[in-house]
């Protein structure tokens, strides 16, 4: 077995050739060398922007000592205030896809933390208001939002028709990798 440079190597674990060597998973028959080379790249490319997504997420919920579930509900409030929406307990759920159970745990963590606050709904006397703490807001908006907010100026670094295309090209990606069709964005 021959050896290979740590680059070589990674560069590899995304090149088809080297995860599927007989065209088991994939006919290769119809595309060239290099249309295989520059797709191996594509893949490459989407398994680094993948690692620094994970590396950026990771880092926000070190920072923010907080678990991913609770990132998602805090980015679901912030985007709430800025929008002047009302969030109640179902809300969250709904959009996290947990169970009632399960929100009551988050929302408790998160109220014990100082995270967010519990108030009556303004407009249903029955329900229950979630909103998130100025301090949280804050601190995320800027330790971690400003950080997510970079990827725009990558897409905005884009022509009109090349984000088109990018776009196109990620709902297509997506609907083939989607384990449930239900996830997958429109059809474009």
């Amino acid at each position: 077995m021959r050896e290979k440079n740590d680059e070589s190597l990674v560069r590899n674990v995304y090149a088809i050739a080297a995860s599927d060597p007989h065209s088991q998973l994939i006919n290769r028959d119809k595309h060239s060398t290099s249309e295989v080379e520059h797709i191996d790249e594509l893949m490459a490319a989407l398994a680094a922007l993948r690692a620094a997504e994970q590396e950026l997420s990771a880092a926000a919920q070190k920072y923010m000592q907080l678990g991913e579930t609770d990132m998602k509900a805090l980015h679901f409030l912030i985007v709430a205030r800025n929008t002047g929406e009302i969030i109640t307990p179902g809300a969250i759920a709904v959009h996290l896809e947990i169970s009632s159970a399960s929100t009551t745990k988050l929302l408790d963590r998160l109220e014990s933390g100082g995270h967010i606050r519990r108030s009556p709904h303004p407009r249903d006397r029955r329900a229950t208001a979630i909103s998130i703490t100025p301090k949280t807001y804050e601190t995320a908006v800027e330790a971690v939002g400003r950080q997510q907010a970079q990827r725009f100026h990558a897409a905005a670094r884009l022509s009109e028709q090349e984000r088109t295309v990018v776009i196109a090209f990620i709902k297509d990606m997506t609907r083939e990798i989607a384990a449930d069709p239900k996830n997958s964005p429109d059809p474009a």
